[in-house]
């Protein structure tokens, strides 16, 4: 068994997905995988890097429908969940 790094599949320590729903109003979303799977998110349960410290739901104004993001996935007593979310671009790009 080989323990190397695929830096191709997996950039930045993340895997690569894309948001395919998100409610901002109620704080929680899907995250579909490259294989398809879809995976849930809810705030507060979920961080997102590079959100501004503080308030209700952090960062969910970084995430919009048809976004790429990196992200990584824990098991909870309801099944995987998505606990981290690197939107692939910075809240000061269009």
């Amino acid at each position: 068994m080989t323990d190397d790094y695929d830096a191709e599949h997996f950039p930045g320590n993340f895997y690569p997905g894309m948001i395919s729903f998100i409610d901002h109003a109620r704080g929680y979303g899907r995250v579909r995988s490259n294989s398809g799977r879809e995976i849930l998110f809810q705030f507060p349960f979920v961080a997102v890097v590079g959100a501004p410290l503080g308030g209700r739901m952090p960062g969910i104004d970084l995430l919009h429908e048809g976004d790429a993001v990196g992200y990584d996935v824990g098991w909870t007593s309801k099944g995987l969940r998505v606990t981290l979310i690197k939107p692939a671009r910075s809240a000061g790009e269009p």
